[in-house]
């Protein structure tokens, strides 16, 4: 899964042709720890159709502010440069497939 930043996230995520999922994440929070190996099966799975990457809040606190995040994990599902779908929480595979089944 691959890491975006402040710096490219305009060209990596909301100018890409495929929906992107971002995984808004930090290295001090466990649920992110959990759902990050599922989000990797998925990436794996479904790549062909949606790219799911990766963006440290810490890092990288401009991208988490202009949008509002204020827990982790959320996940955002962006197409055409606009948020989509907004994922928060830890999910197990099942449910988190069941809520990208229109993106996959």
């Amino acid at each position: 899964m691959k890491a975006v930043t402040d710096a490219d996230f305009t060209s990596e995520v909301l100018e890409n042709d495929k929906p992107v999922l971002v995984d808004f994440w930090a290295e001090w929070c466990g649920p992110c720890r959990m759902v990050a190996p599922i989000l990797e099966e998925i990436s794996k799975e479904h790549g062909d159709k949606i790219e799911i990457v990766k963006l440290n809040i810490d890092e990288n606190p401009q991208v988490p502010q202009k949008y509002g995040i204020m827990q982790i994990p959320t996940m955002n599902v962006y197409k055409g440069g606009a948020v989509v779908k907004q994922i928060m929480g830890a999910k197990p595979k099942a449910a988190l497939l069941k809520d990208l089944s229109e993106f996959i």
